[in-house]
């Protein structure tokens, strides 16, 4: 016979970790495409870990209904470090451009930096930041890992 102390200490920890797997589980939703009224902008990648030196491709889709504008041809595209360290953005023309709602802007990177160097592994934030015509800013970001 099973003391009760220890079935009630069990039954807790099968609670506790069902809890905590659900958490998780939301935690790391990888839906990142999410149409919705009004201005926004969302950010996709094929996955959310990537190996290093692996080619990563970001999309960035207008998921709103109202056009971004963007003060240059980078749409406001930005890579850093978790501690907002910049370790990539687009080369640029200065020429304003317009994401219309579902239209989309495709970019590569190659895991490098700005002075060509490669990134370490880690933590990297992926951003895009806009204006609606109305003047608001819009901004957008992720998450991905790089592992070896």
């Amino acid at each position: 016979m099973l003391a009760k102390s220890l079935v009630i200490f069990i039954s807790v920890g099968i609670l506790s970790g069902f809890l905590f797997g659900f958490y998780l589980l939301d935690i790391k939703n990888t839906n990142q495409l999410v149409f919705v009224e009004g201005s926004s902008i969302s950010i996709v990648t094929e996955k959310s870990d990537f190996k290093k030196g692996e080619e990563i491709k970001i999309l960035l889709v207008n998921s709103g209904t109202t056009p971004i504008i963007y003060p240059d041809s980078s749409y406001g595209l930005k890579i850093s470090g978790l501690f907002g360290i910049m370790m990539y953005s687009p080369n640029v023309s200065h020429v304003v451009t317009t994401l219309n709602p579902k239209e989309e802007a495709v970019f590569f990177w190659d895991q490098m930096k700005n002075d060509k160097a490669p990134v370490l592994e880690g933590l990297y934030k992926i951003s895009s930041n806009g204006i609606d015509p109305s003047g608001n800013s819009v901004e957008r970001s992720i998450t991905i890992n790089i592992w070896k």
